[in-house]
């Protein structure tokens, strides 16, 4: 039979750090709000540049 060599390695941080425990934020969004308010805010800038636009823009 073949020797095991193998090298058990510690962790980096040994279980100091876990970023899933350690924050929990009040504001949940889904990934849908996110996009559905990236379209609305680009519509609303285009609505400024086109209904009302400033002189030397």
């Amino acid at each position: 039979m073949a020797k095991d060599n193998s090298i058990s390695m510690p962790g980096v941080f040994g279980g100091l750090m876990r970023y899933n425990e350690e924050y929990d934020s009040r504001f949940k969004l889904k990934p849908e709000h996110v996009i559905a308010f990236v379209i609305v805010l680009a519509l609303v800038v285009l609505g400024f540049k086109f209904f009302a636009p400033i002189a030397g823009i």
